[in-house]
């Protein structure tokens, strides 16, 4: 912006320095100059009915205000600086005095405005953090020693990456900018007893680590070294780390902090996708409903894995929130396939028929079944972050387990209304989650700033009339053993909970960076040892959609944006 930058080298500018977590101007007031940013980043933020929403980010050498100055208008948004940053201040009348004879300067700030304007509506662009501050909560990590082992993984994917610790406490917010220029990310080491390095860092940060030891309960007085918008948009994470261990105490530690994401570190690769959250080049996996159809997500995630393709989270809903909770517990494709014929495949888990007074089968045989697969994981414990989704018949609305016993969660999720009895939690019934919310992918979205690959089952060709007809005879559809499959209702109840309406299948395709829709539809929904065929078929599907892709998956979600930046209104 040569000629707006050539106004604020002119008279009447001010400057003037705004400290990390302080807003440079709020909603509602008198829109009396606009701004230059010469150091440092802001935050623009609006209300909405659920609280604030962050509209995007104010990087050096970026204007801001001059909607508001224009319009002769009340500010529309609060923005705070994310770190120590200092501004440019033109007043109103001074820029509308320079501004006059220059349809230069005014060209420039209509296709600043218009730019601004499609983004409307929109999500913010991902933008990947600069200044990433860990803060030890215990003495028993070093955050010096994970910064540098962080920062090795951030290099080995091609990052300029510097680690600074209390030495960097006196700089200057124009240093902070200068070598934050000079990198790609800048990692900011505190540890527990540095307070006036962590206070710098309050400042400084666009994300914040928390470092906790997966031994330990949480410290009851630990510091939620964070500003107010980092606390705000839930960039305050949390890593666990728990020296080769299994992860344990993932839910006390998730009570006490509250964090925007939860990340164990127990292996060298962990900290690999520790890295990829942070660049935005991490894989999540969200796995449709759709009884037997959903062996097929079994296929697609042998054939990602052989293509070399980390999973960084995942997650389901009914049968496929089990394969996810599978991938998510480390199981390889040998234990997948194994442990799924177990369960499944060699026997039908719905076969313990009761007299309809809730439901027509008791559900012991899932009870047992998914204890003996999942029992003693803690949703917040598994290696790899994961949640199911379940719907509540109380409140009538859907729930996302990312807490508290798996076993129980996966029950609910696939709490078939008819079949299987409700879970109750609480003041919650728990039924299928397939009810209200089959595809999570824009719950993934929400929270996962990579590419998201979503497999849905549940749009294949339904039922068929001869799957709902009446068994005749009744005394040889009995004796032949073709009763342990359930009656009829059965397939008419478990398709029901999966057929969703068109506009969530049109939210859950959007959210969706990849969309892979295996052909299952000669499967009927309930045909258990249909195991093998559904594998196929999921493996078929996504080895098609990856050689149609136009770059590697890790990128996907980068690449979409920057195509929608360029397409015309």
């Amino acid at each position: 912006m040569s000629a707006i930058a050539a106004l604020f080298a002119g008279p009447g500018v001010v400057r003037r320095h705004v400290a990390g977590g302080q807003p440079l101007y709020e909603a509602g007031r008198d829109a009396d100059a606009l701004y230059l940013v010469t150091a440092g980043a802001f935050a623009v933020f609006r209300a909405t009915a659920g609280g604030r929403t962050m509209l995007g980010l104010v990087r050096p050498g970026e204007i801001v205000g001059e909607a508001s100055v224009l319009a002769g208008s009340p500010r529309s948004a609060t923005v705070v600086a994310l770190r120590d940053s200092d501004v440019a201040v033109l007043s109103s009348s001074c820029f509308f005095e320079a501004a006059r004879g220059r349809p230069d300067m005014m060209t420039e700030i209509a296709r600043l405005l218009i730019g601004r304007a499609r983004s409307v509506g929109k999500p913010p662009t991902y933008m990947p953090p600069k200044i990433i501050a860990l803060s030890a909560l215990t003495g028993r990590v070093g955050a010096r020693g994970l910064a540098s082992r962080l920062a090795d993984a951030l290099r080995r994917q091609g990052r300029s990456v510097a680690v600074l610790g209390g030495d960097s406490a006196d700089e200057t917010p124009p240093w902070w900018s200068a070598i934050e220029a000079a990198h790609d990310l800048i990692l900011c080491a505190v540890e527990p007893t540095d307070d006036r390095w962590s206070a710098v860092c309050r400042r400084q940060a666009d994300r914040m680590i928390l470092i906790g030891h997966g031994a330990e309960v949480p410290p009851a007085d630990h510091p939620m070294c964070a500003n107010e918008p980092l606390r705000t948009n839930a960039l305050v994470d949390l890593a666990l780390v728990h020296a080769g261990a299994r992860p344990r105490n993932g839910t006390a530690w998730r009570d006490a902090v509250m964090p925007g994401r939860l990340h164990h570190l127990a292996e060298d690769d962990d900290c690999a996708r520790l890295a990829r959250s942070l660049t935005g080049t991490g894989v999540a996996l969200v796995l449709s409903g759709g009884g037997a159809r959903a062996f097929a997500h079994v296929g697609a995630v042998r054939v990602l894995r052989a293509a070399g393709v980390p999973i960084d989270a995942v997650c389901g809903t009914s049968m496929g929130g089990i394969v996810a909770a599978g991938v998510a517990a480390g199981w390889n494709d040998e234990e997948m396939e194994a442990r799924m014929r177990v369960a499944f495949v060699t026997s039908n888990p719905l076969d313990d028929i009761a007299l309809p007074l809730v439901a027509m089968t008791r559900g012991c045989k899932v009870d047992r079944r998914l204890e003996e697969q999942f029992g003693g994981w803690d949703i917040a414990d598994l290696p790899i972050p994961f949640f199911c989704i379940s719907a509540d018949l109380a409140s009538g609305t859907h729930v996302a387990h990312r807490r508290g016993h798996l076993p129980t969660a996966l029950r609910a999720s696939i709490s078939l209304p008819g079949v299987l009895p409700p879970v109750t939690i609480g003041k919650q019934v728990l039924v299928d989650g397939g009810t209200l919310l089959n595809l999570p992918s824009a719950l993934m979205r929400a929270g996962h700033d990579g590419t998201v690959v979503a497999v849905d089952v549940s749009r294949s060709l339904g039922l068929l009339p001869e799957d709902v007809l009446r068994p005749r005879p009744l005394l040889q559809w009995f004796w032949s053993g073709a009763w342990r499959r359930g009656p009829p209702i059965v397939s008419i109840l478990m398709r029901s909970a999966t057929i969703a309406a068109e506009p969530e299948l049109r939210a859950a395709r959007e959210a969706a960076d990849l969309y892979v829709m295996p052909e299952v539809s000669d499967i009927e929904i309930r045909n258990w040892r249909a195991f093998d065929r559904a594998v196929e078929a999921g493996a078929a599907a996504m080895a098609s959609a990856l050689e149609t892709l136009p770059g590697p998956l890790d990128r996907l979600r980068h690449d979409r944006e920057r195509l929608a930046d360029t397409l015309p209104m």
